[in-house]
């Protein structure tokens, strides 16, 4: 017991500070009555007041803090002493114990709102002194020391029951919740279901971390203010625990002004967005039209509002952000403000084109365009890029600003059933009539799978060239048919029937003039598989028929 009261003894002489007390005890001490205050073991002992010649009460707060380091344990054994004497002039009252100063008090200490007088106060201050001697030999006994053991024991085997019990409690949570989404997979999207598992394994592991943090830290207070060589620590633990609590709470309070500030504008903000959201489903379903408002714009128009909304909402609420005014969170706006600068350049440049492209209307989702040596359906539009699924079934993403510069050719845009528009030509010497080629392209063409028969197809004479003439076949295909496989099927018809006929592709070339001349004569005109006009029959011309 006495190897512990030395242990002891110097750190509960050590005490000080944050008390409620004077000659009697206070309810609200400020600061400077807090450090003119005399504490041991958590309790106050006295206010000290009055200055001793060049001491002033906090000086006189730390000597009498070095004379209780002074005490021995063996010291503890006999009672205290109060001596009446004289100091500078003054009466005082000299507490002792087994002849070993501890502290003074003069008649300045005293407050005259205590109504004591200077020994009716110093009993008092006795009577503190003996409690807390009583208390020091009883808690160095065996006696309290085997029973605080206990004690210890029981709590911790508490503690791990509890955090075990913690822990069963977070498993079956978690098997209710996995079950609640199998029973209930309508509520939650298929796609979303597995974010949804790990997000709620996170927070129960998160809350039960939490929790158990929690309790160790009450239970390592509790044990360290068990022992008297640890008390000291669990009481510090215990001020700082409270301290720390009051402050948050105390910030919240002062915070919920801003807080509220903070939420008004988000809720705004909210309502505005969900206003223009229900405003574009009617402008996207056909049941409303505005002015500059188009269908397959209102994906973008409402992203780029949605992102104009939350920016001013941000800008006007960044004031009411908590530390909004401090050194660190202007630090980090300035260095996502540069971040912003140094990586936007061709940010800006992609998403501006990007809009370019998405109001100018020159591309829709869906549409068979040709952009620079790519060919292909537009997958998505995106704000920064384009997207392409090619006849090869790649994908193909073209940067915004590359498209917006560049040519764009788009095959769908004409197509009267939702198709695209294919070409396809041949070249065909002199001796073979114009009327015979396109009769034998539009029988290829009709036996060809894929394309829209409705819409009459196109056929011309491009160029009268020296040795031959370049025939164009224009035609629309049905929707969602593959331009490329069309096409080659067509080719492959377009030889068939000219195989079948008797007249080569092949264009001629001449590296002297021929002995005849190279025509058609007319009663060769509708040569098979022409046939000859009908009096009602339009005159055949060669001009276009439908397709543009």
């Amino acid at each position: 017991m006495v190897r512990l009261l030395r242990v002891i003894l110097p750190l509960l002489s050590l005490m000080w500070g944050a008390a409620l007390s004077a000659a009697e005890p206070r309810l609200a001490p400020d600061e400077a009555e807090q450090a003119r205050t005399v504490t041991i073991l958590q309790q106050p002992i006295v206010m000290l007041q009055a200055h001793f010649g060049l001491a002033t009460p906090e000086e006189r707060v730390k000597q009498a803090a070095q004379d209780l380091q002074k005490i021995a344990p063996g010291d503890l054994l006999s009672p205290v002493q109060i001596t009446p004497t004289q100091r500078y002039g003054q009466p005082v009252r000299l507490f002792s114990i087994n002849g070993k100063p501890l502290l003074l008090l003069a008649q300045q200490d005293l407050d005259v709102g205590d109504d004591l007088s200077l020994d009716q106060a110093a009993e008092r201050i006795q009577q503190r002194l003996e409690n807390l001697r009583g208390a020091l030999i009883e808690q160095h006994s065996t006696h309290y020391l085997a029973l605080a053991a206990l004690r210890f024991a029981g709590g911790s085997a508490l503690l791990l029951a509890l955090l075990w019990l913690a822990r069963r409690v977070q498993k079956r949570i978690r098997s209710h919740f996995d079950i609640l989404i199998m029973q209930h997979r309508g509520w939650v999207p298929y796609r979303l279901r597995s974010y949804v598992g790990s997000l709620e394994r996170r927070i129960s592991a998160a809350l039960l971390l939490l929790g158990c943090a929690i309790a160790s830290y009450i239970w390592l207070v509790w044990a360290l203010k068990l022992f008297p060589a640890t008390r000291y620590w669990g009481y510090s633990l215990h001020r700082f625990s409270l301290a720390a609590a009051a402050q948050l709470l105390q910030d919240l309070i002062a915070a919920l002004p801003d807080l509220l500030s903070l939420a008004a504008i988000a809720a705004i903000a909210l309502l505005i967005q969900r206003l223009l959201r229900l405003l574009f489903r009617q402008v996207e379903s056909g049941r409303l039209r505005l002015p500059g408002l188009y269908p397959d714009t209102i994906k973008a128009t409402r992203r780029l509002l949605s992102v104009i909304i939350w920016m001013f909402a941000l800008s006007m609420a960044y004031p009411f952000f908590p530390g909004a005014d401090t050194l660190a969170f202007k630090g980090v706006s300035v260095f996502f403000g540069l971040m912003i600068t140094l990586g936007s350049a061709g940010l800006v440049s992609h998403a501006m084109s990007g809009l370019v492209l998405i109001y100018s209307r020159a591309l829709h989702q869906g549409d068979y365009v040709r952009i620079g040596e790519y060919d292909g359906f537009v997958d998505d539009i995106g704000i920064l890029a384009t997207k392409l699924k090619t006849r090869e079934g790649f994908d193909v993403t073209i940067p915004n600003a590359v498209v917006a510069s560049g040519k764009i050719v788009n095959l769908s845009t004409h197509a009267a059933h939702g198709g695209i528009i294919i070409s396809t030509g041949v070249t065909i010497g002199y001796d073979v009539p114009w009327r015979q080629v396109h009769a034998m392209l539009l029988l290829a063409l009709q036996q060809t799978e894929g394309i829209q028969h409705d819409v009459e197809p196109a056929i011309r004479q491009n160029e009268l060239q020296d040795w031959y003439v370049s025939y164009e076949l224009r035609a629309e295909i049905v929707a969602g048919a593959t331009p490329a496989q069309v096409k080659s099927t067509l080719h492959g018809h377009i030889l068939d029937v000219f195989n079948r006929f008797g007249v080569q592709i092949m264009s001629p070339h001449f590296v002297m003039q021929p002995k005849e001349a190279i025509w058609v004569s007319q009663e060769k005109w509708f040569s098979p598989p022409a046939q000859s006009p009908t009096p009602s029959a339009p005159a055949e011309n060669g001009g276009d028929k439908k397709i543009p």
